[in-house]
């Protein structure tokens, strides 16, 4: 079957001319995100199908990203050619590049997730595609062929990382090579077809002196922070969803000391740790008969035994809490998690909800006792409209008082308004506690000055 030969593009455009990964190379990236029309669509159809027949794709699976896309790139190219299309050169690597991505890559995701400025991608059925830049969720104007071809896409990305989605499970989290977060979940529990979610990380690694100059935290506070993880205080990381908890956990990682063994535990793997001694482990979800599941609780168990120096849990979102408690008072301090709440107080009363899933009842004042002995600092997190995120609050745990864990705020973000651009006003302020860890950190020979906890220091 002959492909399509309308008469497309520039009509001085040699016919038949060859392309080549160089010359896919030279061509500008922003020439590359240029939409086919509807007759160059049908064109790429009629091509993709014919690339499929002629090509193993059981083949292309075992190779590298790079060599399956070249192979594909020659079979394109050959049948381009024998063809005789008279497209011009931008619109035919453009056709090339498209059937690449829809055989081993995300298809047409995969211009948006080339776009650094873009940190979510929201895909609300096959028409609908929204991406979230600076803070901003904005209507892309990508969609997929059909509710099909979204979940060819969806079961690729899921099958990546030895998952599955259908319609006896259909939710699932997965992730993406470079480490971003992937959400799916498909009819009949999504009434609008096939949804996927993809949060997306840095390719450039947040730090410290990224978060200050972003104004999510100022240099003092960064301070405070790096000696309490290096005086091994335990650390709970609060906030709602989008509120950057995973990239300050991950900034917080990066001041433990690498000499010391650090076992991660996620449900998707997410954090990026940079010392030389890190075990990640993963959960797993039941296989089709129900069986094999590996919760987060099963590895907090099992890590345990595996002489950590630091456990890192991702997030705690049930019976696991338990576990981590039960960890940070007998030994393994200087932990650090996160959770989904909108105060630090919050926080705490989330955990002492998910203890109760665990199934063991305990009287809630020995339960708020455990918590207050086993954590030391609780980070308040928000995204403000301005899509702007920032630690709002820093609280100390200070113990027990009439049955009630007492906290004490050390540092917050006392906001004044928005600017004529929308943007939030505000400031970092110290309360002017001096918190208990001030006199732990002296102990193991971290120096502090008092002048941080000062409210008229500025810094």
């Amino acid at each position: 079957m002959a492909l399509p030969t309308n008469r497309i593009g520039n009509p001085a455009a040699r016919p038949g001319s060859s392309l080549d990964s160089q010359q896919l190379s030279r061509i500008p990236v922003r020439r590359l995100t240029t939409d086919l029309s509807a007759s160059e669509q049908e064109v790429k159809q009629a091509l993709l199908q014919r690339v499929v027949k002629m090509m193993d794709l059981s083949l292309l699976a075992n190779m590298a990203d790079k060599e399956a896309r070249v192979q594909i790139q020659e079979v394109c190219e050959r049948l381009l050619a024998q063809e005789n299309l008279p497209f011009n050169v931008p619109t035919r690597l453009r056709i090339v590049k498209e059937i690449e991505n829809e055989i081993v890559g995300l298809g047409p995701l995969e211009d948006l997730l080339a776009d650094p400025s873009i940190s979510d991608i929201l895909v609300n059925g096959p028409d609908q595609i929204y991406v979230e830049r600076r803070g901003k969720l904005v209507l892309s104007g990508v969609r997929f062929d059909s509710e099909r071809h979204l979940m060819t896409i969806i079961d690729r990305v899921v099958s990546r990382v030895g998952r599955r989605i259908d319609e006896s499970s259909p939710m699932v989290d997965a992730r993406l090579a470079d480490g971003s977060r992937v959400n799916a979940i498909i009819p009949p529990l999504s009434l609008n077809g096939p949804v996927m979610s993809i949060r997306r990380f840095p390719a450039d690694r947040l730090t410290t002196a990224r978060l200050i100059e972003l104004g999510a935290m100022t240099p003092d506070i960064a301070r405070v922070l790096q000696l309490v993880v290096r005086g091994r205080r335990n650390i709970l990381v609060s906030g709602g969803t989008g509120t950057g908890k995973t990239t300050l956990l991950n900034v917080l990682s990066g001041y433990i000391p690498a000499d010391e063994r650090v076992i991660t535990i996620e449900d998707s793997a997410e954090l990026q740790l940079q010392q030389p001694h890190v075990v990640r482990l993963e959960t797993r979800p039941p296989n089709i008969e129900g069986r094999g599941e590996v919760t987060q609780r099963d590895l907090l168990r099992n890590c345990l035994r595996m002489r950590p120096d630091r456990i890192v849990v991702g997030e705690v979102r049930g019976a696991e809490a338990l576990d981590m408690l039960q960890a940070m008072n007998t030994g393994h301090d200087g932990s650090l998690t996160t959770i989904h709440a909108n105060t630090p107080r919050d926080g705490l009363t989330r955990i002492e909800s998910m203890v109760a899933m665990s199934g063991v009842q305990l009287p809630t004042v020995s339960l708020r006792a455990q918590i207050a002995s086993a954590l030391d600092l609780v980070l308040q997190l928000e995204r403000h409209e301005d899509g702007r995120r920032r630690i709002v609050s820093i609280q100390e745990i200070d113990g027990m008082a009439d049955d009630e864990i007492v906290m004490s705020e050390i540092f917050a973000f006392e906001r004044e308004g928005l600017d004529s651009e929308g943007r939030v006003r505000g400031h970092f302020m110290a309360t002017g506690i001096v918190p208990k860890f001030h006199a732990q950190l002296l102990q193991r020979g971290l120096e502090l000055g008092l002048e941080v906890f000062d409210p008229a220091h500025g810094g």
